[in-house]
């Protein structure tokens, strides 16, 4: 199948997930998590009608933007990022959804500031509390975004999570439960510098669970573009 055959099969699935849960799947975008696909590739993805780009790597975010790849879309940093390549981030992407650190967090605030713009951001959440995984603990993400008014080079548009890898079908709708628990109570809060609109989680393995549990933003990667063939 082709990229725009196999995003036209995933949106169908996506509607179908929406319906049961008894949402409207206009509510729930899909981000094409577009790691080791070069711009070409991209671009097809873009035209087979995602909604945004999610982009790992800010080497591959480098090369592929001022080839067009992402024109049309809005495109998202979803990867680790390091302190010393904030400056390559932030204000040439739309949403930095992986803030999982304070120390990230302030970067990004002072370096959109000497920009003179305001950088939308989510927080990561290790909503499985895997010591190996970064990402804020609930309890934290909690007591951050009530101080978001403190980081004004940012504005806080909701949460993001990757949960432990599951071993069968449905195992991880416990944690995306949580993630939407919290993204209510942060939203309910109506802090200064945060408008909760976006709930990131679900992947190729797990999105129709995800969506089943809140989730208004699904990161495809395998699905679209098929299998990644790491060295």
């Amino acid at each position: 199948m082709s990229i725009a055959e196999n995003i036209q099969a995933i949106r169908a699935r996506m509607d179908a997930a929406a319906r049961a849960a008894g949402r409207d799947p206009g509510e729930i975008q899909l981000c094409a998590a577009t790691k080791m696909n070069d711009a070409a590739r991209v671009r097809e993805a873009v035209l087979g009608g995602v909604d945004c780009c999610g982009e790992n790597r800010v080497q591959e975010l480098s090369e592929k933007q001022p080839l067009g790849a992402y024109e049309g879309r809005p495109v998202h940093f979803i990867g680790h990022l390091q302190t010393n390549k904030v400056n390559k981030v932030v204000g040439k992407v739309d949403l930095i959804q992986s803030v999982d650190r304070l120390e990230l967090l302030e970067c990004v605030s002072k370096a959109a500031l000497r920009l003179g713009v305001r950088q939308d951001i989510l927080l990561e959440i290790n909503i499985g509390q895997e010591p190996q995984k970064g990402g804020f603990t609930e309890d934290e993400a909690r007591t951050l975004a009530a101080r978001m008014g403190d980081y004004p080079g940012v504005f806080l548009r909701g949460l993001m999570a990757i949960p432990p890898i599951s071993e069968k079908e449905g195992d991880n709708c416990k944690y995306f439960a949580k993630m939407r628990q919290l993204f209510i109570d942060i939203a309910a809060k109506k802090y200064d510098n945060v408008d909760m609109v976006c709930l990131s989680m679900g992947m190729s393995d797990d999105f129709e669970d995800a969506i089943a549990e809140g989730s208004t933003m699904v990161r495809v990667g395998t699905a679209i573009f098929g299998a990644r063939h790491y060295q």
